[in-house]
């Protein structure tokens, strides 16, 4: 089979320079396994930390969403752990010269889970659905249309060369929505099929019980023929860790979606049962951060972002939470992807500095040393290090600022997206995800055209600064790496001069699993990826 990618791509360096066209066999990716002869059969139990608002990633981000998505919805490529573009529903691709177009055979006999054929009309309204109500707006502005000459061949038009668009064809990003069942884009964003979606994914819904379990049953119509290997997937929702870290030990839960604490972590390590890998989701470049409400006081104030930064001390918050087994990070772009830059301000401690700031901007201690007080929040999570962490600013804030900070404790995770979308918030502690490349997860944060009320993860903090929207506007089409690395360097000053957010550390997001299973950790994306490749192995 005929298929391509760009020379000096490699995710890597990020270097778009030309189209290389090569052949891959649809049927090698399917048949990539651990073990020679892969078993049908038996049913894979998982946890996953927190009840998704739906089951529909094309309108929503995140694990809790991603992960079950994925099973349900099939995408047009995949991506295997080197960062390398497989077929999926796009079973060859190919993008024009000038960088403006990319046309997409699609697999034949492939159907939803009701039976009807998936067409490029499908594929053409889930582009659009995703353009028009997925928190990364960026993500797909750059596409003009989607032709859909014949029932098997889209072609996506484009304004501008769009150097991150194959990744954001992978399964978590653009799923294949049905368009028979949802009708119109304007329909998606509060259609019921969100809670009982009908996708052409692996795996078909067979109950979801927020706040209990998600349970999925093999689809005998997958289009890879002989996948999924497992008869039923099911997804307990658990948000215990003790509860979840016992069903690991006794085997009552085969593998668990991620997890952020150390000493969780390192229990898991010491089971011999187990295999844990940390670095299982090492697409997404995950940011730890303190994320400012910027559309109302103190913090529309730069002086007093500054002054919450200067008060910090991330060394100690890695030191002590972490024992050094997370990286700080300085900026909105990750360390680790290549357009990271450390040619910023780093904000040392400073408590000198951060109380001068503060009388600048006239709040002034009174007679009892307070200065003012604001409202924090966090996303909730089993682990409570999201709540450890507004804690500690709790304690070095009052202590060191005069200024108190009133801890809100949301009642779970859509409290807390509600909470945040809406915009009623001071500061909020919770991660955000790079996305493999900057277009996808980095421009959303910040700019100023996706401010959008309601919804989550996309410029909730109300940042906007003409200056950084057109960096990240020139970088989008700029298929030159270092080129765009020279934009991005610059994109990352401003916004660390600015203070919209205030990066604290990457943490890692493992995966654990019965070292029975095989197929696992195929992806760059971990788990928020079909696993029709896991099966059970014979045991040992």
């Amino acid at each position: 089979m005929l298929t391509h990618w760009l020379t000096k791509l490699e995710i890597g360096n990020y270097a778009l320079t030309a189209i290389v066209f090569f052949l891959i066999p649809f049927s090698s990716f399917a048949a990539q396994s651990t073990d020679a002869v892969p078993r049908s059969g038996g049913e894979l139990v998982m946890s996953l930390y927190a009840t998704p608002p739906h089951l529909n990633p094309a309108i929503q981000s995140g694990l809790a969403t991603a992960i079950p998505g994925t099973q349900i919805f099939a995408g047009l490529l995949r991506f295997d752990k080197e960062w390398n573009p497989q077929p999926y529903l796009a079973e060859k691709w190919e993008i024009s010269t000038d960088g403006l177009s990319v046309t997409l055979d699609l697999v034949k006999k492939a159907v939803f889970h009701d039976g009807t054929p998936i067409t490029s009309a499908d594929v053409a309204f889930s582009i659009m659905t995703v353009k028009a109500l997925h928190p990364f707006k960026s993500m797909m502005e750059a596409v003009e249309r989607v032709d859909t000459p014949d029932p098997h061949t889209v072609v996506i038009r484009l304004k501008k060369p769009h150097p991150a668009l194959l990744l954001a064809m992978s399964p978590a990003l653009l799923p294949i929505l049905p368009k028979h069942i949802y009708g119109s884009v304007e329909q998606v964003k509060d259609h019921p099929a969100n809670m009982q979606p009908i996708g052409s994914g692996p795996f078909k819904l067979e109950s979801f019980v927020p706040g209990k379990e998600i349970r999925l049953i093999k689809n005998n119509d997958f289009f890879i023929k002989g996948r999924p290997y497992l008869d039923r997937l099911t997804i307990k929702i658990i948000r215990n860790t003790l509860e979840e870290g016992l069903g690991m030990e006794t085997g009552d839960i085969d593998m668990m979606v991620s997890f952020q604490d150390l000493m969780e972590l390192n229990q898991l390590r010491s089971l011999d049962h187990l295999v844990v890998i940390k670095d299982g989701f090492k697409g997404i470049g995950p940011i730890y951060w303190l994320a400012f409400n910027l559309q109302k006081k103190p913090f529309n104030d730069i002086r007093v972002r500054k002054a919450i930064a200067y008060a910090i001390d991330r060394k100690f918050i890695v030191d002590t939470t972490f024992k050094g087994e997370v990286a700080i990070e300085t900026g909105p772009i990750s360390s680790t992807n290549p357009f990271y830059s450390p040619d910023v301000n780093l904000y040392e401690q400073d408590f000198d500095k951060a109380n001068r700031l503060l009388d600048e901007a006239g709040y002034s201690r009174d007679k009892t040393g307070k200065r003012f007080s604001f409202r924090i929040t966090y996303i909730p999570e089993r682990t409570g290090i999201n709540l450890h962490t507004a804690e500690y600013l709790r304690e070095v804030i009052l202590r060191n600022l005069g200024v108190e900070v009133i801890i809100e404790h949301p009642r779970d995770l859509n409290d807390w997206i509600q909470t945040v979308s809406n915009w009623d918030f001071d500061l909020t502690v919770d991660d955000v995800f790079n996305w493999g490349d900057p277009v996808i997860g980095v421009h959303r944060t910040y700019l100023s055209s996706n401010i959008r009320k309601g919804v989550i993860w996309s410029n909730t903090q109300g940042y906007s600064n003409p200056a950084a929207d057109e960096l990240m506007e020139q970088a989008a089409s700029e298929l030159d790496f270092q080129k765009r690395y020279a934009l991005y360097e610059k994109f990352q000053k401003i916004i660390t001069d600015d203070l919209p957010i205030y990066t604290l550390f990457q943490p890692f997001f493992a995966i654990a699993y019965n070292k029975n299973l095989a197929g696992v950790n195929e992806s760059i994306w971990g788990l928020m990826t079909p696993l029709d490749s896991v099966y059970w192995k014979l045991s040992e």
